[in-house]
């Protein structure tokens, strides 16, 4: 199994940034798909979780900016970040999970990690 996660970097605040994940040796149809990430010195944390039928949920410190959808035909999960603030800084992780979870030990399959800062 592998989750490639892709599309970091250095932003500005209020600027927007799209994280890509791609999945493979799964069955992508059948998992929850995940956002999360871990901001210097914390816990990594849920941002944004999708069902295998799309439905969502999003941290409050995320609500109204960041936006997940998945493309069952290319086993590709996508994150939209809008309106990033300087807190949003860390690492993203994209995970697999094969339950409706929004705790990380939910999740068996784990990205390597996309580095996001938002500074100016």
């Amino acid at each position: 199994v592998q989750l490639q996660a892709s599309g970091g970097g250095l932003v500005q605040p209020g600027g927007s940034l799209r994280l890509s994940c791609a999945a493979s040796g799964l069955t992508f149809n059948s998992r929850a798909m995940g956002w999360f990430r871990q901001a210097p010195g914390k816990e990594r944390d849920f941002a944004v979780i999708i069902s295998r039928s799309g439905v969502t949920l999003t941290a409050d410190s995320a609500k109204g900016r960041f936006t997940i959808s998945r493309d069952s035909g290319k086993n590709m999960v996508y994150l939209q970040m809008n309106s990033l603030k300087p807190e949003d800084t860390g690492i993203y992780y994209c995970a697999s999970s094969p339950i409706w979870s929004s705790q990380s030990i939910g999740y068996d399959y784990w990205g390597q990690g996309t580095q996001v800062t938002v500074s100016s």
